[in-house]
């Protein structure tokens, strides 16, 4: 078997460990410190979060679908395959080599997927795009870390705490979605959701389609409610 090289390494933004990208063949994966974040040949539950979110979407005039962490483009390509031509895709990375690295080595990877006229791709940390208005996003897709939890770095808990909830909640329309990926379940974070509102409903897909690990994937609904009063997102 061929060896792993390593690519390039990146820092990440309040993180001392930074993230590498290693090759080996046509192979390639994400590490931060020795946990895979992502891998060039097993996205299929990453592909998962934003086809079942997206299929809630239908119907839905010139949605609007945010992606929190660019990571090798699954998620990014999966949604556009299943939006419409009118929809648009906001995607939020914050670390800058993350971007490079899907403008350079890993371009195959991404099959041109940034070049969509649908997408507009943000450096920028994915909670202030959340706070960019109230029933701004009809989605918002989560894949930063490896579960509801600052894996990468620690100012991403508050994605998923209870402020975090409110957040969500917040900056999405009625009847939008808010999907998480996670590598494993979280009985905490599910009822979190619930309890701040959401309707949840819990899958697990497969790492490679039909093969490989099972990790989860949260699609929590808000109600076609009133909304909550206009102003500050709440929370940090």
């Amino acid at each position: 078997m061929l060896p792993w090289i390593e690519i390039d390494t990146g820092p990440v933004p309040g993180c001392d460990a930074p993230l590498r990208l290693m090759q080996r063949g046509q192979e390639f994966s994400i590490f931060a410190g020795s946990n895979e974040l992502m891998n060039s040949f097993r996205g299929g539950s990453e592909e998962a979060l934003a086809v079942l979110a997206c299929e809630r979407l239908a119907g839905l005039r010139a949605p609007r679908v945010l992606i929190g962490g660019l990571g090798m483009g699954f998620t990014l390509r999966a949604a556009l395959a299943s939006l419409g031509p009118d929809a648009h895709v906001a995607v939020a990375e914050l670390v800058p080599k993350v971007i490079a690295w899907a403008k350079g080595p890993l371009t195959g990877v991404f099959k041109g997927c940034l070049d969509d006229p649908r997408v507009a791709l943000h450096e920028a940390d994915v909670n202030r795009l959340i706070q960019s208005g109230q029933g701004a996003w009809d989605a918002i897709l989560l894949d930063v870390d490896n579960g509801p939890e600052g894996l990468t770095r620690r100012e991403n808990d508050r994605l998923y705490d209870s402020w975090g909830v409110k957040r969500a909640l917040w900056a999405l329309s009625p009847n939008g979605v808010l999907g998480v990926w996670s590598g494993g379940p979280d009985r905490k974070f599910k009822a979190r959701l619930q309890n701040g509102g959401f309707v949840v409903d819990e899958v697990r897909p497969r790492s490679g389609g039909r093969r490989g690990a099972r990790h989860v994937v949260w699609l929590a609904s808000r109600p076609n409610r009133a909304a909550p009063p206009a102003g500050r997102a709440p929370g940090r």
